[in-house]
């Protein structure tokens, strides 16, 4: 583990690095659009969701009155890839048993392989993870497409919205470039009021560059994190929300050829969670608000099987209680189930259940936490779990909701 501490704007090389028009990226992606190979076996031209008429998804219940039986669920898939999708698509969903039914596609928003809302709920954000990297934003009212804005890089995969709800967060995968954009009054965006490039520490082994993969907010709001793939490491920035400006404070390196991919806190904001995709390990992090360093502990197991199985941990889920923890396996095709202890500072494995899909790339809560909803990527799904309150336990329930493309799936309500 190697960790540095700045102080200032332009400690390092690296530090405030401004990507070009291009991000400074490769000419290619070595290992990204590899792992979308598998769609090539699906079956173009397929609808979303089960036969049927489409589902109308319910509104939350009034204060004293019964919630709605049905949400609404948002999916991002990959619209470029043979068999893929059209769009982002819409899914009623009954918050009881998980039934997921159509109900829609926002079309026009092209390789939307991540989502997230507007912290007020009225405008969803995608990624358009292209060679010509771009963001888009979408008004939830009538669904209207608010504008398309360039992240400055190629492949943009992971997006965030600040808790100002005032800049839109984003990672540059070919890149390995961070990007910021400003939000207005509407929920519609502006251009980018800086772009990052992760010059340093070079790349690790195996890797031609940076690939940025993750970029969060702390959950005190004082930092933003950055989770790179291509050179093992970990960034912490500070966002100045007048400018939209970030600075980087600190970095701290993993295991070489870790692969760090995806960073998930504990609510209670002491501790995060790192999957990494490359060496399929899971690690312990503890995290100090004051100064926004990490600390990384000893790499842990998947539940994948014995070493050599080839797996790619995607992303990490834990719940507001902060007592149980997911991560999507792919190649191993499950979900591991974690008990979280010592008030977030260990993870103890307590098993794996089969996902019943292909390469589960994102998983996503409905707001009890009751249900537990995992796109698959390859097999062009989302399958829908009841997750147990007392002990965290994953169960199924109903078959797998056909998804061309699935990528990312967000539970809206």
């Amino acid at each position: 583990m190697v960790t540095s501490r700045e102080r200032g704007a332009g400690a390092e090389e690296g530090t405030g690095a401004r990507a070009g028009a291009d991000g400074g990226g490769a000419p290619h992606a070595p290992r990204r659009r590899g792992l979308l190979k598998g769609f090539a076996g699906l079956a173009a031209g397929v609808a979303f969701g089960e036969p049927g008429e489409p589902g109308e998804p319910g509104e939350p219940g009034e204060p004293g009155k019964p919630a709605a039986r049905t949400g609404l669920v948002l999916l991002g898939t990959y619209t470029s890839v043979p068999g893929g999708g059209t769009g982002i698509g819409l899914a009623a969903y009954d918050r009881q048993t998980g039934r997921m039914t159509a109900a829609g596609t926002i079309e026009g928003v092209a390789d939307a392989s991540y989502l997230a809302l507007h912290p007020r709920g009225h405008t969803l954000y995608a990624v358009n993870e292209q060679q010509d990297g771009s963001v888009t934003a979408v008004r939830m009212a009538d669904h209207r497409i608010l504008g398309t804005r360039s992240t400055g890089g190629a492949l943009p995969c992971h997006l965030s919205v600040h808790p100002s709800g005032r800049w839109l967060l984003s990672a540059n995968y070919l890149s390995g470039s961070v990007a910021v954009h400003p939000i207005d009054g509407t929920g519609a965006l502006g251009e980018p009021s800086d772009v990052v490039a992760h010059l340093v520490p070079p790349p690790g082994p195996g890797q031609e560059s940076a690939h940025a993969h993750q970029i969060v907010t702390s959950p005190d709001g004082r930092h933003v994190l950055a989770v790179d793939l291509g050179n093992d490491t970990v960034y912490t920035y500070r966002l100045d929300t007048t400018t939209g400006r970030l600075a980087r404070i600190a970095y701290v390196s993993l295991a070489p050829g870790a692969g760090p991919r995806h960073l998930t806190f504990h609510p209670r904001g002491r501790f995060a969670y790192l999957a990494n995709e490359l060496d399929d390990t899971v690690v312990v992090c503890a995290y100090d608000p004051a100064t926004g360093d990490l600390s990384p502990g000893p790499a842990q197991p998947t539940g994948s099987g014995p070493r050599g199985t080839v797996n790619h941990p995607a992303q990490l889920l834990v719940g507001k209680t902060g007592r149980f923890a997911y991560l999507a396996n792919r190649g191993h095709n499950s979900i591991a189930h974690y008990a979280v202890e010592a008030a977030g500072a260990k993870l103890r494995l307590l098993g794996t259940v089969p996902v019943r899909g292909d390469f589960p790339r994102h998983l996503a809560f409905s707001p009890d936490e009751r249900l537990l909803f995992a796109a698959n990527q390859r097999s062009g799904s989302v399958s829908v779990f009841r997750a147990d309150p007392g002990n965290g336990r994953l169960s199924p329930s109903g078959a797998p909701y056909r998804v061309p493309g699935a990528a990312c799936t967000l539970v809206h309500f």
